[in-house]
């Protein structure tokens, strides 16, 4: 194996143990040992089997299908816990997005300042960009939950909707906050220098030794350990606030919530406490977004891309499980990035029944997204892993067995 095909290795092994601590229903005694094994084996043999460029497509994939798992755990603890009908998921995923490109770029100066503008860049860390996006996201989130969270079902549903359109609009609209209909580009990826040549000055000689084989093209294995070990935060998080007794008091003010009123829970704070959370991580997925693609504008938000797909990847997965949303979110992003291979290669087919047909590729994945949500609802609304009742891990042992 090539020096090179190693450290790809390496990069990939990390995502993989996350994936295996997952999935392996096992003790810890038993799962961790299992996951290393596991994950060690399959990252050798996919960087062996695999084409090099087929194997950069997997990382990039896999990026991305991790950004959407996280989305998709923003809304489970707003839907699955609380049941919020958030259709402004879009609103939070831009906010968190713009937020830490204005935090982490540059001001333009010279030439460029005439063509790019922003309201201000503070050239700040990575990871303070990071979560000045997910609290900004979670500001917005308690402002919004204040004014619309006292209405119900579909009416919360129009009223959030709108609120992300409008959020969308004004930076499509207002140039000076952050380039307007322009992108907004220079977006800075954390830790480049280790695929620059020379590398990081702090590295030590063997580390940037190891290193040196990479390639600029190969940034995106390292941006998925990143992606991954947010996920993996995110998720431990919610596992342990949904065992918590506030997660079984969210459970209850979604189940009966007059029920809750009655037994003294102040469920417009409940309700309010769980659509923050929600935003937040939504706005910690939008700057994991930004960061990656490295230039983002207002069309990057639109309900279909930021919000519809979100949705169906909770449903898919299932509501109220946080492994649900994670495998609706994979699942979903497979079949809509399969589904592009797969209408490529029936463009001829489609020419020969309307020339028209190749144009519109595009509404034919949508249409097969909205066919996959209509056998969901029809035949396992529950999703593929359905939510389970559970006791507060606060309870003592013996109470949690009666």
């Amino acid at each position: 194996m090539e020096q090179v095909d190693q450290v790809r290795a390496a990069f990939l092994f990390i995502p993989l143990v996350l994936l295996g601590l997952l999935a392996f229903p096992l003790r810890p005694a038993l799962r961790v040992p299992l996951a290393l094994i596991a994950a060690a084996i399959v990252a050798v043999a996919m960087t062996m089997l695999l084409p090099r460029g087929t194997l950069t497509y997997v990382a990039s994939f896999s990026t991305m299908a991790c950004i959407y798992a996280i989305l998709s755990l923003g809304l489970n603890s707003q839907w699955g816990l609380t049941g919020h009908v958030n259709f402004g998921i879009a609103a939070f995923f831009s906010l968190g997005a713009f937020t830490s490109a204005l935090f982490t770029t540059k001001m333009p100066i010279g030439a460029l300042a005439a063509y790019s503008q922003q309201a201000f860049g503070l050239e700040m860390p990575y990871l303070v960009g990071l979560l000045v996006g997910g609290v900004i996201a979670a500001i917005a989130g308690y402002l919004i939950g204040i004014a619309v969270l006292r209405l119900r079902t579909d009416f919360l549903a129009i009223a959030t909707l709108g609120i992300a359109e409008v959020v969308r609009l004004v930076f499509q609209n207002e140039r000076w906050l952050a380039n307007g209909p322009q992108p907004l580009r220079g977006i800075p990826r954390p830790l480049n220098c280790l695929f620059t040549d020379p590398a990081c000055s702090w590295l030590p000689a063997s580390v940037a030794e190891w290193l040196r084989p990479l390639q600029p093209r190969d940034y995106g294995f390292f941006y998925l350990i990143a992606a991954a070990l947010l996920l993996a935060l995110v998720y431990v998080a919610l596992e342990r606030i949904s065992r918590s007794p506030w997660g079984r008091a969210q459970r209850a003010v979604r189940d009966e919530e007059a029920s809750a009123a009655m037994n003294g829970k102040n469920v417009t704070r409940y309700r309010i406490e769980s659509f923050v959370i929600g935003a937040f991580i939504m706005g910690l997925g939008g700057a994991v977004y930004a960061h990656y693609v490295v230039s983002i504008d207002y069309s990057h938000f639109n309900p279909l891309f930021a919000t519809f797909i979100v949705w169906v990847m909770l449903m898919l997965g299932g509501s109220g499980n946080n492994k649900g949303a994670i495998l609706g979110a994979f699942v979903v992003w497979g079949v809509w990035t399969g589904a592009a291979f797969v209408i490529d290669s029936l463009s001829p087919a489609l020419a020969a029944i309307s020339s028209d047909l190749p144009s519109r590729s595009a509404y034919l994945r949508w249409m097969l997204v909205a066919i996959m949500l209509g056998l969901i609802v029809l035949f396992r609304p529950q999703g593929l892993i359905r939510e389970r009742k559970r006791v507060s891990d606060f309870l003592p042992a013996e109470d949690a067995r009666n």
